[in-house]
């Protein structure tokens, strides 16, 4: 099944690029494109893509207040944040506002695809360049870093004491699957091992 991906940019010569780029992916499908956010609401009631890539600064809505609204009318679109925007304003509004994956513009085309289709399967997605800037904006939000659901239920696991292997058995994904995702939970959680992880996650609510 094709990722199902929409864009909105005020780019002309953006767009052009990235229709140019995905068009080569056989697992990605561009719907359509749109120059502003009325034109993109508008599209939206023809067609809902699985993933939107969308600029922060647009003529009419700007990104940052187009993204809760998304959120409240189409909670199944996958948000990505695509912008030249690095200051941590932009990274730690949109994040609150339900933005899944967070990719600069300057980046190379392996990272927009790895977003893609990392944002598709309902995970977290940060540019390298950011990345570590935004695991600490998480933390500093006052309830512990978002985690994704695939997170949360690893997390779960590894709590029950569950190796990668069995964890990638019970779900059915690989165990170099289960292991990034073990690197990334370290990571927003700031800790070195698997019970320093546990007893970290307990001690922020994030499970019991």
């Amino acid at each position: 099944m094709k990722i199902r991906i929409a864009i909105v940019d005020d780019h002309p010569l953006l767009i052009k690029g990235l229709l140019s780029m995905l068009q080569h992916h056989s697992d990605i499908e561009v719907l359509d494109s749109y120059h502003n956010s009325d034109e993109l609401l508008k599209g939206l009631q023809q067609q809902v893509p699985d993933v939107l890539l969308m600029d922060i600064q647009m003529p009419g809505i700007m990104g940052d207040e187009l993204a809760p609204l998304l959120r409240r009318q189409y909670p199944r679109i996958y948000l990505i944040a695509l912008t030249h925007m690095e200051h941590e304003y932009y990274i730690k509004t949109m994040l609150q506002h339900g933005v899944l994956g967070y990719v600069l513009k300057s980046s190379k085309e392996i990272i927009l695809l790895e977003a893609i289709r990392t944002v598709y399967k309902g995970e977290q997605y940060f540019d390298p360049m950011i990345r570590k800037q935004a695991v600490t904006l998480q933390k500093k939000a006052g309830q512990g870093p978002a985690l994704t659901r695939r997170e949360k239920e690893i997390l779960e696991l590894i709590a029950q004491d569950y190796s990668s292997n069995d964890i990638a058995e019970k779900l059915c994904v690989s165990k170099r699957t289960v292991d990034n995702h073990r690197l990334h939970l370290l990571l927003k959680l700031d800790v070195k091992g698997s019970g320093s992880l546990v007893k970290k996650a307990i001690d922020l609510g994030l499970i019991k």
